[in-house]
C-alpha cells in the first residue's frame, strides 16, 4: 500500500513538468500556489512547538511579492515594513513574541522568495533552458545520491539530522547532479550559445551540494517540531515541503549564479 501512494504522489506529481515547459504567467501562477502551501505548512509545523507564527501578515507579504512582479527592491521594502509592523504585534496582542515574529519573516524568505526563483530563472534571457538545472541538479543529486549511499554509504553525515545521510552518498550526488547538468549543457548550447559548457557542470556541483542541504535544512526542522511529514497532501511524499525541500535551495543557486557570475538578466 505505501508503494502504490507513492505511485499515486508521483502521478501527481508529473503534471507540475508542464507548468515549467510552458512557463510564463502559468509558471507563476504554479509557483505561487506552491508558494502558498509551502507557507501554510511550515506555519503549522511550527505550531507544534508552540510557537505562534503571525501567518496573515506572511501570506499578505507574499501577495504583494508577487503582485509587484518579484521586484527585489520592493522586496527589501516589503521585508522592512512587515517587519515593522509585526514588532508591534506582540506589544498588543501578548500571545504572540519578538520569535514569533522572526519566524514569520523567514517563513516568507525560506519558502516564499525561495519558491519564486523557479520563475525569475525562467523569465530570464534563455531561462526556458536554464530553468530545468534546477530540477536536474536537485532530482539527480537526490537519485544518484541514494544509490550511492546504499551502495558504498558508511560514514554518517548528519546523523542527529538525518540518520540515513552518508558522505559518499553526498559524494554521488555532487558527482551525478555535476554530470547530469553537464550532458543538459551540451544538449541545449547551440540555444544558448553564449554560455561556456563547464558553466553547466559548475552549476550541477553547486546545485548537487546545495540541494542536499535544503534537504537537511526541511529535516532539521521537522525534527526540532517533532513531525514526520509536513503534511499528507502528496501520498508517498508528505508535503509540498517535503518533495521540493531540495529544489528551493537549487532554484537559489541557478538563480545567482546566473545572475552574479554570468550577468543574465
Amino acid at each position: 500500500m505505501k508503494s502504490d501512494n507513492r505511485y499515486l504522489g508521483a502521478l501527481m506529481i508529473a503534471p507540475f513538468i508542464l507548468f515549467v515547459f510552458v512557463g510564463g504567467l502559468s509558471l507563476e501562477i504554479f509557483t505561487f500556489a506552491l508558494s502558498v502551501l509551502g507557507l501554510y505548512e511550515f506555519y503549522k509545523a511550527l505550531k507544534e512547538q508552540k510557537f505562534n507564527p503571525i501567518g496573515l501578515i506572511g501570506y499578505v507579504l507574499l501577495v504583494a511579492y508577487y503582485l509587484f512582479n518579484h521586484n527585489f527592491q520592493t522586496l527589501m521594502h516589503l521585508i522592512i515594513l512587515g517587519t515593522f509592523l509585526l514588532l508591534i504585534i506582540p506589544v498588543i496582542n501578548l500571545k504572540h513574541t519578538f520569535i514569533d515574529v522572526a519566524l514569520t519573516i523567514l517563513g516568507f524568505i525560506y519558502v516564499g522568495i525561495f519558491f519564486s526563483f523557479i520563475y525569475l530563472v525562467n523569465i530570464k534571457d534563455g531561462g526556458m533552458f536554464y530553468v530545468w538545472l534546477i530540477f536536474i541538479g536537485s532530482w539527480m543529486a537526490d537519485t544518484t545520491a541514494y544509490y550511492a549511499g546504499r551502495r558504498f554509504g558508511k560514514t554518517k553525515l548528519c546523523p542527529k539530522v538525518s540518520p540515513k545521510k552518508t558522505v559518499e552518498g553526498l559524494i554521488g550526488g555532487l558527482l551525478g547532479a555535476t554530470i547530469f547538468c553537464g550532458f543538459f549543457g551540451m544538449f541545449v548550447r547551440c540555444y544558448i550559445v553564449q554560455v561556456p559548457l563547464y558553466h553547466f557542470f559548475i552549476i550541477g556541483a553547486l546545485c548537487g551540494g546545495f540541494s542536499t542541504f535544503g534537504d537537511l535544512v526541511a529535516s532539521s526542522i521537522k525534527r526540532y517540531v517533532g513531525i514526520k511529514d509536513y503534511s499528507n497532501l502528496i501520498p508517498g511524499h508528505g508535503g509540498i515541503l517535503d518533495r521540493f525541500d531540495s529544489i528551493l535551495f537549487s532554484a537559489a543557486v541557478v538563480f545567482y549564479y546566473l545572475t552574479f557570475i554570468l550577468g543574465i538578466k
